[in-house]
């Protein structure tokens, strides 16, 4: 009976975590690792052991770097200043509170305000506020992938292992 509910809360924190690595409040990714390892615990290791989890804790690992990353990058690659990093941070956080249009507008949105309290023009404003979104957007979509992957790394484990 106890293992049961492991198994459960372990679920619910994958389901939680794949949620969270889109939407920025939760920390997916984190949480994605902690029901894996939850479940292998609960499993007593049998089928799900240190190799396995060390390989789970890379993949999390790198989906959070490239997450940190792919933002700064995007931005970066066009000049942004770091107000507009700190706009498009601001504005993912006042997003949350919008739903799906204001996690998609937020950050491009708060990048082209950060630039122009920066000093830069309309033009150069834009193109900020699109890099960053396409920086955050290819991170997002990247961290899901990787996140997918834990969870095929981990099946296979529990099932075949």
């Amino acid at each position: 009976m106890q293992q049961t509910l492991y198994f459960i809360l372990s679920g619910a924190l994958i389901v939680a975590g794949m949620a969270g690595a889109v939407i920025p409040a939760l920390p997916g990714v984190p949480l994605v690792f902690c029901g894996m390892w939850l479940a292998a615990w609960a499993d007593h290791f049998q089928h799900v052991g240190a190799v396995t989890l060390s390989v789970l804790g890379v993949l999390a690992a790198l989906a959070m770097l490239i997450d940190f990353v792919a933002g700064l990058l995007g931005a970066r690659r066009v000049g942004a200043s770091g107000a507009a990093l700190w706009g498009a941070s601001i504005g993912t956080l006042v997003g949350l509170f919008f739903g799906l249009i204001g996690l998609l507008l937020g950050p491009f949105a708060g990048a082209i305000c950060g630039e122009l309290l920066a000093g830069s023009k309309v033009g150069k404003a834009a193109k900020v506020g699109i890099a960053t979104w396409l920086g955050l957007l290819f991170g997002t979509l990247a961290k899901l992938a990787l996140c997918f992957t834990m969870l095929g790394v981990f099946l296979l484990a529990f099932v075949f292992g």
